[in-house]
């Protein structure tokens, strides 16, 4: 089941810093459930590549406070073009805010502005800030500098991609959570022939599940490769 926010947003079930899998994630994820709880640095910024487990972070980080009972929102500005810069007005009386894939607004100058003005405002009130993007905040495509500047105050992480064993074991493990196995010679064979991102193998992870259930079958080399036509 999936965790609804405030303003209809909606959380995954599954994004918790419990089973996030990265190369040397133990500090990472201390910092940001320490981030989550109120405590540490106030503004944290996940860089890496599409796939790296940002959003994964940054939802795990949401459901962390939530359940110590912290008031917490969260948005995607992948999705900005559904949406207008008016929506983070008023979310600096949050206790966390986690703004995910903030490069994706890069020259957008409104919704610039905005973030300008929501980071200044969550510092004044002492709330905490995390957001994501797909490369360093020094190195983004914002026109504004103050704002460019601002966010790559605090803590500045970079994700590293996962490498294959790390992927198997990922993919291996939500599956578990789904309540079906993935043995290890299709767990193999899907990573040989699909794009290496946590994303996409989950998508399909849960296509599979689905085809599994409904054809009462397990998920050999042979069903995979004729669910998936591959």
């Amino acid at each position: 089941m999936s965790r609804q926010l405030a303003l209809g947003l909606w959380l995954k079930a599954s994004a918790r810093f419990d089973n996030f899998i990265a190369e040397s994630s133990a500090e990472l994820v201390d910092q940001l459930q320490r981030c989550a709880s109120g405590q540490g640095e106030a503004f944290f910024a996940c860089w890496g590549a599409p796939g790296s487990g940002k959003s994964h972070l940054l939802q795990a980080a949401c459901q962390h406070a939530a359940d110590a009972g912290r008031s917490v929102t969260y948005v995607s500005l992948r999705e900005h073009a559904a949406l207008q810069p008016e929506l983070l007005e008023g979310w600096e009386n949050f206790d966390l805010v986690c703004i995910d894939d903030i490069d994706a607004i890069a020259g957008h100058a409104q919704w610039e502005t905005a973030l300008f003005h929501l980071y200044n405002r969550i510092r004044e009130r002492g709330a905490q800030l995390i957001i994501s993007a797909a490369c360093a905040p020094a190195r983004l495509d914002i026109d504004l500098a103050d704002l460019r500047s601002r966010l790559s105050w605090g803590v500045v992480y970079q994700l590293q991609p996962l490498r294959d064993q790390q992927l198997l074991q990922a993919l291996q493990s939500r599956a578990r959570e789904r309540g079906c196995e993935i043995p290890d010679d299709t767990a193999a064979y899907l990573l040989k022939r699909l794009p290496r991102d946590t994303a996409s193998l989950f998508d399909m992870l849960e296509r599979l599940d689905q085809a599994s259930l409904a054809a009462q079958r397990k998920l050999t080399v042979p069903f995979v490769k004729a669910v998936l036509d591959l």
